[in-house]
């Protein structure tokens, strides 16, 4: 018998048992792409602005986290590029050996007085700031309550760590003041998005405040979409609230306002330093690279010297709640420029980002089980530098492919 078909059949006897079988089993995704329907991965040739090109094609971006426009900004760029020629494109170590630079501590020390908190650590990803953070601190003895739609590195943290997670319902405090009474004798930490994610809802900050100080818990704000849009001054949800001194942890990300890739997070000086010694995420992960704190150093300090970028903001994302409303889309409780469109099945979602791309437009899909099933949606979301006409050919789209699939 031929050695190859020997082999075909020890490998197929084997299957049953094979790590990999899963690999082989999986067919969703290539059956969507089969069908024209797969809205992933698709290949960008240009800067993350209000129009993109994508196959040869200009097309309006309603898919970007990029809140304020700065990830093209003249000065953004030249921050980084400087960065580049005076220290190189990377540190080739961690923070906690030989990675640390001093535009690293310059930038904890910007962060730190940008959030109004003692001390910030700045780490590789947003990602891994949560991994770092939820897993140092938490530990057997203690509980960690999470909001169901809290984003998936807030879940991973709480898996890495030993203690015990449980979920309240969604911006539900009588479910959370539930949980606080059951776990009344053990440590307890909150952690909550303060904009959340998918549908665009701000979580209720005033009241989770007060039950950590009825049930002597700590609450740290994962403020990733909350930074640079929400505030007076754009310091985001817990300045929106004016709860700056009530908020033990305040966590961001540089990959949307901030304009590079990275994260943070803000507090107490001895929290931050215990951190600093314990994250594993932090401790065995190469630094950030010297471009990308450049980037972030510039971009705070248009945060600051252009309030006008999140007023334009502000202007867009109210006229496209009330244009989707107008056409009779169903935009759940959506405050912020993340702009849900609920479509209902995930098949439906999945045709209608195809069919937008098809006239034009670049906007997102999410389906379960990152939102609850039967609620898929097109998510979209604005810039500061979107102009009206650009908002309007959305809102065609839209109106457009929302008729011819039924949706309104």
């Amino acid at each position: 018998m031929d050695s190859r078909l020997v082999q075909n059949s020890q490998m197929a006897i084997r299957k049953g048992m094979d790590l990999f079988e899963k690999c082989y089993k999986f067919n969703k995704a290539r059956f969507l792409m089969s069908q024209g329907m797969y809205p992933f991965f698709r290949m960008i040739e240009s800067a993350q602005e209000p129009e993109i090109t994508m196959g040869g094609k200009r097309m309006i971006m309603v898919g970007s986290n990029n809140y304020l426009g700065l990830t093209n900004h003249p000065k953004v760029k030249e921050a980084a590029i400087e960065a580049i020629k005076k220290y190189g494109t990377g540190c080739a170590g961690s923070r906690f050996l030989n990675g640390t630079l001093d535009i690293h501590v310059k930038l904890e020390e910007k962060l730190a007085r940008f959030m109004r908190k003692e001390a910030a650590l700045v780490f590789s990803t947003g990602f891994q700031v949560n991994l770092g953070v939820i897993s140092s601190l938490a530990g057997k003895d203690d509980v960690v309550l999470i909001d169901k739609m809290d984003h998936a590195s807030i879940i991973d943290g709480c898996r890495l760590s030993f203690a015990e997670i449980k979920k309240f319902k969604h911006n539900d405090l009588d479910d959370l003041e539930r949980l606080l009474k059951e776990y009344e004798d053990k440590g307890k930490m909150i952690v909550v998005d303060g904009v959340f994610s998918m549908e665009g809802d701000i979580a209720k900050l005033p009241e989770i405040v007060a039950l950590t100080k009825k049930y002597n818990a700590r609450l740290m704000v994962d403020d990733a979409h909350g930074i640079g849009v929400l505030g007076k001054t754009g310091r985001g949800t817990v300045e929106h609230y004016g709860l700056e001194g009530d908020v033990d942890l305040i966590m961001g990300t540089y990959s949307k306002s901030l304009a590079s890739i990275g994260g943070f997070i803000a507090g107490d000086e001895d929290v931050i330093h215990y951190i600093k010694h314990h994250a594993r995420s932090l401790i065995f992960s190469a630094s950030p690279p010297p471009a990308s704190v450049a980037a972030v150093s510039a971009a705070l300090d248009i945060i600051e010297n252009e309030p006008e970028r999140r007023e334009r903001l502000w202007s867009n994302t109210h006229k496209m709640l009330k244009g989707f409303r107008d056409l009779g889309f169903q935009v759940g409780p959506s405050e912020t420029p993340i702009i849900p469109v609920i479509v209902g099945e995930d098949e439906k979602a999945f045709q209608m980002a195809m069919m937008l791309q098809e006239e034009g437009v670049f906007a997102n899909v999410a389906v379960t089980p990152a939102v609850p099933n039967g609620r898929a949606l097109i998510r979209t979301s604005y810039m500061a530098t979107h102009t009206e006409e650009h908002l309007d050919i959305v809102l065609s789209a839209f109106k457009k492919v929302g008729k011819l699939l039924g949706i309104i």
